[in-house]
Order: C-alpha cells, then sequence, then structure tokens
C-alpha cells in the first residue's frame, strides 16, 4: 500500500470512528449517521408503507452501504492491524459488522425476494437501532461499562434465571391447573421477578399466592443488582474522563 493511501484511508478511519468533540468532521458524520438511524427506524412505526416510506428506506440503506464500505476499507485499523491484510476478511465476522449487514440486507429487492415473512424483514431493520452504539458517546460509554462488568451482570443473570426455573418449578407443581404447561409457569415467574405484574395468569390458591409474595420480594433486590453494578460502573468511568 502506498503512504498516500495509507493516509486516506487513516483520515477515513478517524471520521468515521467516534468523535471526541474536537473533530469537526468526524462529529458532523456521526450525527448524520445518528440521523440516519433515527429516519430508517420511522417507516417501522406504521402497518402500511408509502412511496416516502419506501424512498427514505432506500437513501438511509444507501448511506449505511457507504458506511459498511468505509469502515471495511479501514478494516486493519479499526482492528488494530494497520496494512494486515487477514483483517479485511475477518472485519465482515465482528459483531458490528454482522449488525450493520443485518441493517441493510432487508432493503434490497434481490434479498427480500428471497424471504416469504414480511414481518422478519421489518424485524431485521431494527438492528439498526443497535448502529447508535458506534456513534453516541453516551450509549459507548454504558456498553463499555457493561463490557467491563460482564463478570458479576453474568453471575447476576445466572441468579435470576435459576431463581425464575425453581419458582417455576415450584408453582407449577403447587398450582398445576392453573398453568397448562411449564412455559407459563416460566412466564408467571419471569414477571413476578420483575415485578411487572400483568395479571393474565395469576395462582389462585392460598400456597400459590404465598409463593407469588416471596417472589415479587425477592425479585425487587435482584432486578436492582444489575441496575447498581451499571451505575456504579458508569459513574466511575465519568470520574475518569473528568480527570
Amino acid at each position: 500500500m502506498s503512504n498516500r493511501f495509507f493516509e486516506i484511508r487513516k483520515r477515513i478511519f478517524e471520521v468515521i470512528e467516534l468523535s471526541d468533540g474536537s473533530d469537526i468532521p468526524s462529529r458532523v458524520y456521526d450525527v448524520t449517521m445518528m440521523c440516519s438511524i433515527v429516519v430508517s427506524l420511522v417507516p417501522l412505526a406504521f402497518k402500511e408503507t408509502n412511496s416516502l416510506f419506501i424512498a427514505l428506506d432506500y437513501i438511509t440503506a444507501g448511506i449505511f452501504v457507504i458506511d459498511y464500505l468505509l469502515r471495511f476499507i479501514t478494516a486493519d485499523h479499526k482492528l488494530g492491524g494497520p496494512g494486515k491484510i487477514k483483517l479485511f476478511f475477518i472485519y465482515p465476522f465482528t459483531p458490528m459488522a454482522l449488525i450493520d449487514l443485518l441493517a441493510i440486507l432487508p432493503t434490497f429487492s434481490i434479498v427480500t425476494s428471497g424471504f416469504k415473512i414480511l414481518r422478519l424483514l421489518r424485524l431485521m431493520r431494527t438492528f439498526r437501532v443497535f448502529k447508535f452504539v458506534r456513534y453516541s458517546k453516551s450509549i459507548a460509554v454504558i456498553a463499555g461499562v457493561i463490557k467491563k462488568q460482564k463478570e458479576p451482570l453474568l453471575a447476576v443473570c445466572v441468579l435470576a434465571s435459576a431463581y425464575i426455573l425453581v419458582c417455576a418449578l415450584i408453582i407449577f407443581n403447587v398450582e398445576p391447573e392453573t398453568f397448562n404447561n411449564f412455559f407459563e409457569a416460566v412466564y408467571w415467574a419471569t414477571v413476578s421477578l420483575t415485578t411487572m405484574g400483568y395479571g393474565d395468569i395469576y395462582p389462585l390458591s392460598t400456597i400459590g399466592r404465598m409463593v407469588t409474595m416471596i417472589s415479587s420480594f425477592v425479585g425487587i433486590a435482584i432486578v436492582a443488582l444489575p441496575s447498581g453494578i451499571i451505575t456504579a460502573g458508569y459513574m466511575e468511568e465519568i470520574r475518569k474522563g473528568k480527570e
């Protein structure tokens, strides 16, 4: 690679990456991409489509294609090995590159003709929401906090999953006439754990209601754990940023 082409790619990488506020072109690029993501999601809020929505979808998809190509040609910089050819083959399989691809594919007829379910295509377009992680500094910080705190968060998830399964087993055996299958018991346990209480499925016996009360109280503590972990990590990142 010539030095000139290398410098051009390096500058492109600096522009398309999340701006720290001092690089004006990079900041403009971030804002443009975030606006494009929002506009691309507007048609999903309506059941019916029209020519305007179709035009918006193609325009925003075109922008996403350009963004994808720019990121592909600067993949070696992104993966920390400028000039290494093998990184260009690795990049398409990275999580964010896959999200970018899933956000683009439903727009083009060559892909949509291969799918039979329109709802699936609309669902795939929602992957564009995850692109915000790349362009919003606040969301990027939160994503970084979650990544750093993945071990305690994973432990909480395992605890919550185990508690849901145990509660489901208990309520399913205590009150089998209320739940048609084990999945309904799991659904009830999840709703009780999060203290949502939709009221579509609920125990009728005294023992079943006692189990529900205990499940709700313990659920408050379990649900509060990840919030505390993420908040503490977020405040720590803000403190480091100020320093």
